[in-house]
Formats: structure tokens, C-alpha cells, sequence
């Protein structure tokens, strides 16, 4: 009898190679694989009888097996399974490559559907590596249009491969494994009272559902019950945050009115509407007494730095219980030393009137503002200088990269806590920010990355959302135009010219090199390191051009960039890299190449890097596509008047697969990533988990529930 524990070598005679294979995919246990869920199901392909084949067709074939046998190859004495498919207007040879299992599972006479691609081989047409499973009995007048998706032969699983680990090899495995596990063993993590409420199948029929449906209806209603389940788990996970967040202490934060408005009125710009409604909800929840968990959403140069240094501001303009000299600390978390020089310099240009001293600290080394010789400069100091001004809290704002979460940077009054574009830092790494202090630092989170609000709820799931959903005035809307390549020549004369009236650009490409054309499959896409020779060479030979992408050097990228926004370079060819970056006003105008391989949500997040001065910008969308659809998605782009209508676009269009989140490091399957598509099961997950938790704070009542979400939390905390 298999348990949900067993180890898959003592279930399959596996190759040493396979079982690395295995290891490396993740599966290890009999429920590993019984939770590697079919990829699409194979009911596309048309039933077919033999006499009617063509050469490159994907059908579906019933018939008798004959002539089933296992021979290894001469040289590399790899195993060969081959049979012969018979019914009753001909005959087709089957073949298996490392698959000997097949002849043992495969008697003689065996009555089998097959599904697989028909190739022309020297002799005869042949059919390699097909799906193959038992059946009853065979279907009487095999055509073209005898099984429609009714039928219990019309879903087939389809498993996403490896090599050495076909579909087939899992399809066989899972049914094994189905069929000899004791379902005693196999406990359902999620309460029945929550399964019956929202009408979802138990584990073991889902399981069977996913795996074997006989209906589309059965495994739609199995992702269904898998995706709320992942959903459920990562919702478990935030409301336990938000729960003991509740519970904590934290500083109160407070000056007058009439000091915010004074730090406010030095920018040289109004807030907008949606900035002053953040920034009250912000001040209201720092003066409670209980940490903030907060995220604030906005597009590129919507305001969010503005409204993270008046935070800031008040932050450091609060003492600390009864001490009227010391002041309150900020620590301000950027994920690249550029994106941290950068607000190290715009916080100074905010707080040049008053006497605040700012830290930056990152892998490279330490500044401090001001500098005892020049008080509107900064000046390079010694790591372990600025950490001991630190500890002392003589540096009331310390900006920073991953180095804040060093051991070695210790706070003596931490209150508030930003972290610029939040999706790129972990849950760990956030929480070793927040959780090494006595009183628990308010926690600001930002990004600019456009985010549908059932991913929001998921994975942010344990902070507030504030949205900035519209820009300063003054600000033009990037004039946008998609270019077909007749107009190539065109847009390149019109680039001249802003060019030549003293503006830089940005020319985006999908690869950093030139694929290989002598593989199979190469994606026809352009590349950095030709395009900047292209362009050099051929197009703008009287401009300076360079190109920047994330496998270069930190210290590289950063020296680039730097000469970029000093005005050194006027064309800077890159891949996405540049979609975090550095702030240059004089660059109004970005060229993306192969526009159809990017996500929507990415095309926004690159076409605001030209959105950061009151010049009009120009954003250039190359595609050679010809398809309506891919056309129309790129319209909508066009169109689009920000950056949350872009997300749920993307995700309605595409999936999770066109957002810029990684959804491996949120610990959010494909299935459940799915799943966000539905706003109704993430809030009734969310509303689920907060009931479980509110009850129940360590699941006691639910020992499986628990287990499972100590386990996921584990893999993704490491």
C-alpha cells in the first residue's frame, strides 16, 4: 500500500538519471506527484482510424496492440519499447524511446487509446512517444467525428516534461499511485464545512478529477478546488501577519499640521489629489500606536518618493518618548544601488533646509549628508562609521539596499520602515527588516509595478493598499504609437530630431545576444548587442550609443547609467533592465523592439521611464506581428490611461504570465496564479483564512491545515 510519504524509487524502478530528474523538478514523494498537475488536457487532437492518417498530424488512434517488445540500442543501449496499433482498416508502428515499462504495462492484444503525432519515417509512417492507456472495449466506427468532448476517452492529461520524464511516464505513475494509495492516509487539509460552503470536491475526488476526468466540468471544478486551496495557504500566511501586526506596538508619530505643510510647500510641485488622500491615510496610521502595514501603489511619476520623504519628514521630526534630543529613525530599502543612489540624492535636494542627516549605505561603501566641510554636499564615509552614527541614532534616515538587513546595521530608534518596489524583495528579507526591534517600525511598502487587485489581496495580503492614480499636473501623457515595420524609417527620422534637439533615448530589446540560428525553435527576436552595432553603424552614426543589460557587472551598469543621466550617452540600448532605473528627465523618448514579447504590465512599467519631466515624451511600439489579437493587445496599450487598467488586462488576456511578479518567490503556483482571475475566490479565501486565524491562531483544530502552511511558508522563507 503506497502513503501520501512513500518515496517514488520504491514505487518505480528509476534510473539514477531520472531520479536527479525528479529531484530537480520537485517531486520526491508519492504526493509530490500526485500534486503535479496536468499542464492542459488532450482533447484537441481528432479521432482518427489508420487508413486516413497524414504525416504531421496530432490525433487519437483505438485499436489492438501487436507485436509488443523492449530492445536496447547498440551503442548507448538505451531501451526501446515498440508495438504495433492495429484496427480495422490498417495498421501504424508505435515507438517508445527509454520507456521499457511500456511492453511489461502492454500485453499482447491489448485494447488501447493512443494519442500522438504521426511521422514519416523511411519506410512507413510511424508514431513516437505516444500517450498510450487501456481501455474497455473499442469504439465502433472510428472517424473523424465520431467522439466529441463528451465522450470518456475525450480528456487526456497532458504533463509538462523533462528529459527522461515524459507525459506519459506521469500519466502512468500518477494512475499507479491512485490506484494503491491508502486513502486513509490521505488527509484533506481543507475543513469540510469550507469545501461544502463554496461546493468544492474533496482531495482524493479532486485528485481523481484533475488527473482522470471523464468531463471538462470535473477537472475545471478540480483547478478550482487545488487553486483556492494555494490561495488559502498563502492568505493563512498574511492574515497570521496581520494578526500579530495587530497585537504589536509601535511608535506614535506626530508633529503639527503646520510643520508638514511647510516641508510640503518646498517641493517644487503640488500634491496631487491622490497624493494628499495617501498621505492622510499614511499620517492617521502611524499615529496610532500600532505598526502600519501599508502599500502604496502608483504608476512611474505619480508622486510616491514625494510622499515617502514626508513620511519620512514627520518620522524624523518625532522624538522618542522622553527624549527631546534624540529623534525617531527611517530606514529606506531599494532593490539596486542605483535606485538607492538616486533617492540618497533626491532626499537631500528635500531636506537641504533642514539640519537632518541622511545615511547611504549599500555594497559599495557609505555616504553621509551633509559633509563637515561643505553642508550642502554629501561626503564618502567608512561603513563602520556611519553604523556606529547609526546605532547611536545620529543618522535619523539610513537609505539602503539588501545591506540594511545585515546583522552588522542596528537601529537605536527604528520607526518607520520604506521599501521601494516591494515585489522585489521577499517576505524574509521584510520581515528581518521589521522584527529585530522592540517596538515593531511602521512599514511602508511601494512599487510602481502595475498590480491587479486579486494579487494584491493575495500576496500583499497582509498590508493596506493606498493607490496613486493620477499624475502631478503638467505632466503630458506619453504619446504612444504602435510601428509596423514600412514605418521603421520614419520613426527613425523622427528620433533624429529629438535627438538633435538636445533629448536621450532608450532603445528596449527582448535578449541580450543573438540567438544560435542553427537551433530548432530560436525566437526571430532582436538583441542588444546587435542592435547597438546596427544602430552605431547604420542609423545614428553621429550620436554616442551604448548598451546596458542585466548580466553586466554592478559597477558597470551603474557607471553607464550614471553617464546616461549625465547626459555622456544619447542612446541607451538595453533589455528590461532599465524598467527599475535611474531618473533622467532628458530621456523623452523610448523605443521598444519585439513589443508582442513583453507583458502589458512591463510595456507600462518601460514606457515610464520618458515620464519624468513636463516634455512631451514619445514611446515607439515596434512589432512585425501580424496577428489580430496580439495587434489589438498592444492597442489596448496604446489606450490604456494607466497602469491598474493595463494589470487586469494582462491578467484577463494573458494570465499571471504577463505580470512582472515572481510568482515562484511568493510561493504562488501557475494553478493559483490562475486563480487570480477571480476576485470572488480570493476574497473568500482571504475571508476564510481571517475566520481560521481569528479562532484558531496556530490551527490547532486543523493539524493538516497547519502543516501545510508551516511547509509552504518554509520553501518560501529560505
Amino acid at each position: 500500500m503506497v502513503t501520501p510519504q512513500t518515496l517514488l524509487p520504491q514505487i518505480f524502478k528509476l534510473s539514477s538519471f531520472q531520479k536527479k530528474v525528479l529531484e530537480r523538478m520537485g517531486l520526491k514523494t508519492s504526493y509530490d506527484l500526485l500534486r503535479y498537475f496536468p499542464s492542459r488536457y488532450g482533447s484537441l487532437s481528432p479521432t482518427k482510424s489508420i487508413v486516413l492518417l497524414n504525416v504531421g498530424e496530432e490525433v487519437v488512434l483505438f485499436g489492438k496492440l501487436k507485436n509488443v517488445e523492449t530492445k536496447k540500442t547498440f551503442r548507448s543501449k538505451m531501451p526501446i519499447s515498440n508495438a504495433t496499433l492495429e484496427d480495422t482498416t490498417g495498421e501504424i508502428s508505435l515507438v517508445w524511446f527509454n520507456q521499457p515499462y511500456i511492453a511489461k504495462m502492454f500485453g499482447e492484444n491489448s485494447l488501447v487509446r493512443v494519442e500522438g503525432k504521426v511521422t514519416d519515417g523511411k519506410k512507413e509512417i510511424y508514431i513516437s512517444n505516444p500517450k498510450i492507456e487501456k481501455v474497455g472495449s473499442l469504439p465502433e466506427g472510428v472517424g473523424d467525428s465520431l467522439f466529441g468532448s463528451k465522450d470518456e476517452h475525450s480528456l487526456h492529461p497532458i504533463y509538462s516534461e523533462r528529459k527522461s520524464i515524459s507525459s506519459n511516464w506521469i500519466y502512468h505513475a500518477i494512475q499507479k499511485i491512485l490506484k494503491n494509495i491508502d486513502s486513509n492516509k490521505l488527509e484533506d487539509p481543507i475543513p469540510k464545512e469550507i469545501l461544502s460552503k463554496y461546493n468544492l470536491p474533496s482531495l482524493r475526488t479532486a485528485l481523481i478529477w484533475i488527473h482522470a476526468p471523464k468531463k471538462q466540468i470535473d477537472a475545471d471544478a478540480a483547478r478550482k478546488r487545488f487553486a483556492f486551496e494555494e490561495v488559502l495557504y498563502v492568505q493563512l500566511d498574511r492574515a497570521k501577519e496581520r494578526f500579530l501586526s495587530n497585537r504589536e506596538k509601535s511608535f506614535v508619530i506626530n508633529i503639527s499640521d503646520k510643520e508638514i505643510s511647510s516641508f510640503i510647500n518646498t517641493f517644487n510641485f503640488p500634491f496631487t489629489r491622490a497624493q494628499n488622500n495617501a498621505l492622510d491615510t499614511i499620517l492617521n496610521d502611524l499615529k496610532k500606536g500600532s505598526p502600519m502595514s501599508r502599500l502604496l501603489e502608483g504608476d512611474v511619476g505619480s508622486g510616491k518618493t514625494a510622499v515617502a520623504a514626508t513620511a519620512s519628514f514627520v518620522a524624523a521630526s518625532t522624538h522618542p518618548p522622553g527624549r527631546q534630543s534624540s529623534s525617531l529613525q527611517v530606514a529606506y530599502m531599494a532593490p539596486t544601488e542605483i535606485l538607492a543612489g538616486q533617492h540618497f540624492e533626491s532626499f537631500i535636494e528635500y531636506f537641504a533646509k533642514y539640519k537632518v542627516n541622511i545615511g547611504l549605505i549599500t555594497g559599495s561603501g557609505a555616504r553621509k549628508f551633509p559633509s563637515k566641510i561643505n553642508k550642502e554636499k554629501s561626503t564618502k564615509i567608512s561603513k563602520t562609521q556611519l553604523l556606529k552614527w547609526v546605532a547611536n541614532g545620529e543618522i535619523p534616515i539610513l537609505i539602503g539596499t539588501h545591506s540594511l538587513i545585515q546583522k552588522t546595521v542596528r537601529f537605536k530608534n527604528l520607526a518607520l520602515i520604506i521599501i521601494d518596489e516591494q515585489h522585489r524583495f521577499g517576505v524574509k528579507q521584510r520581515m528581518q527588516l521589521r522584527r529585530k526591534h522592540d517596538l515593531t517600525p511602521h512599514l511602508l511598502s511601494m512599487t510602481a509595478t502595475p498590480i491587479p487587485r486579486t494579487l494584491a489581496l493575495t500576496i500583499f495580503g497582509d498590508l493596506d493598499l493606498s493607490l496613486l492614480d493620477e499624475l502631478p499636473p503638467g505632466r503630458k501623457p506619453v504619446n504612444t504609437r504602435i510601428v509596423l515595420p514600412q514605418e521603421r524609417e520614419i520613426v527613425y527620422k523622427e528620433l533624429e530630431q529629438i535627438l538633435l534637439s538636445g533629448r536621450q533615448a532608450y532603445v528596449i530589446c527582448p535578449r541580450v545576444n543573438d540567438p544560435d540560428p542553427d537551433k530548432e525553435n530560436t525566437l526571430n527576436a532582436k538583441s542588444v548587442k546587435s542592435e547597438v552595432e546596427r544602430l552605431k553603424t547604420k542609423i545614428f552614426k553621429e550620436f554616442k550609443i551604448e548598451g546596458i543589460t542585466g548580466k553586466d557587472k554592478p559597477k558597470d551598469k551603474q557607471e553607464k547609467m550614471q553617464r546616461f543621466k549625465n547626459g555622456e550617452i544619447q542612446i541607451l540600448v538595453a533589455t528590461s533592465v532599465i524598467e527599475v532605473g535611474v531618473n533622467v528627465p532628458n530621456a523623452t523618448a523610448i523605443l521598444i523592439e519585439n513589443a508582442e514579447r513583453f507583458g502589458l504590465a512591463q510595456l507600462h512599467q518601460l514606457r515610464g521611464r520618458v515620464l519624468r519631466s513636463s516634455h512631451q515624451a514619445h514611446c515607439f511600439v515596434f512589432t512585425e506581428t501580424k496577428s489580430k489579437k496580439t495587434i489589438d493587445r498592444l492597442k489596448s496599450f496604446v489606450s490604456a490611461k494607466n497602469g491598474f487598467e493595463l494589470a487586469e488586462a494582462d491578467l484577463k488576456e494573458r494570465g499571471s504570465g504577463g505580470l512582472s511578479i515572481n510568482s515562484r518567490q511568493w510561493g504562488v503556483s501557475d494553478l493559483a496564479m490562475e486563480a487570480l482571475r477571480n476576485i470572488k475566490m480570493v476574497e473568500a479565501a482571504r475571508l476564510e483564512a481571517t475566520l481560521l486565524i481569528q479562532q484558531d491562531f496556530e490551527l490547532k483544530k486543523h493539524p493538516e491545515l497547519a502543516r501545510r502552511v508551516l511547509q509552504r511558508t518554509a520553501v518560501h522563507m529560505e
